[in-house]
């Protein structure tokens, strides 16, 4: 994602609570340990930006556009993230708690390891997103669009895949017992890896 012959702008430790950073425009910049903890970024715009074990609670990022930037290891803690679009982007290993992310959009994006328990997605478009190892316990996710995302690991007790399309997603067989699956839409290799996780002998 990041090209090395270019340095980054790095700033490291800065305290931007409460900040009015309305709809700037950010490129090759790069946060580590940053607190924008109740900061006004509605609008923001990063290209190719990096954010490492930043803060963001009660931020509001609405309508924020993201484009092969990263946000590793950070903590969203009741963050606005309504229409905010994250394209070729890597949230790898963040957690979002009770945040507001309806409605969202999330492209080509790597979700490795983090952690939307809990989070209410109904009908998101998440389609062809890695989601290895993510943990999605609890979250709502009912008529989601997960058509080839990979689920591979991902912990999925309690998660409402009600009427979702899993065509072509990768779920393990923990995943497949874990989840509410009730009327979800899947290929025939899943339907057969479910009837084996739920203990049924499939024969020809």
């Amino acid at each position: 994602m990041d090209n090395p012959e270019i340095e980054l702008e790095q700033v490291v430790g800065a305290d931007y609570a409460d900040a009015v950073l309305y709809e700037q425009v950010w490129e090759r910049k790069s946060f580590v340990g940053c607190d924008f903890s109740e900061a006004d970024m509605r609008g923001l715009v990063t290209r190719g930006c990096t954010f490492t074990d930043c803060k963001f609670t009660r931020t509001d990022l609405g309508d924020s556009r993201h484009t092969t930037s990263a946000f590793r290891s950070c903590r969203f803690d009741r963050a606005v993230l309504g229409g905010a679009e994250f394209t070729s982007c890597s949230l790898l290993g963040s957690m979002f708690v009770d945040c507001s992310m309806r409605p969202i959009t999330i492209t080509e994006t790597d979700l490795t390891l983090v952690s939307l328990s809990g989070a209410v997605l109904p009908k998101a478009s998440l389609a062809g997103l890695r989601m290895r190892e993510a943990n999605l316990e609890s979250a709502n996710l009912t008529g989601a669009d997960l058509r080839g995302a990979d689920l591979s690991g991902a912990r999925l007790t309690g998660t409402k895949l009600v009427d979702a399309d899993l065509r072509g997603a990768r779920l393990d067989a923990n995943g497949l017992v874990q989840g509410v699956l009730r009327g979800a839409k899947v290929d025939l290799d899943t339907a057969v890896a479910f009837a084996a996780a739920h203990g049924l002998l499939v024969r020809s």
